[in-house]
């Protein structure tokens, strides 16, 4: 199984509303793109100066499924909105043994 865990740090402007709809759309994805196994979307409540407002776990059966998802066009249009209200994000890709 192939985990992708990805961390958002939004900006300032219209954060609250910017982190509903990014969780909103992330856990749509599901009904869109095959492959793609389970979505998890967690905002964050610490408020800590090392915190990230914003993860999503994701898991799929094959690298090839997340290379599915990386390029379908759902996911693109999530992407696109992302990066318009973020200052950064981190990933980490793994196999779960």
């Amino acid at each position: 199984m192939i985990v992708h865990i990805v961390m958002f740090k939004f900006k300032e402007e219209g954060k609250a509303d910017n982190i509903v709809k990014t969780e909103r759309m992330l856990n749509d994805l599901v009904n869109h793109i095959d492959g793609l196994l389970s979505m998890e979307v967690g905002i964050d409540f610490n408020g800590s100066e090392r915190a990230m407002d914003l993860v999503l776990t994701s898991t799929f059966e094959t690298v090839e499924d997340l290379k599915v998802y990386a390029t379908h066009p759902a996911h693109l249009e999530v992407v696109k909105f992302i990066r318009e209200v973020t200052l950064e994000s981190k990933v980490v890709d793994y196999v779960r043994k």
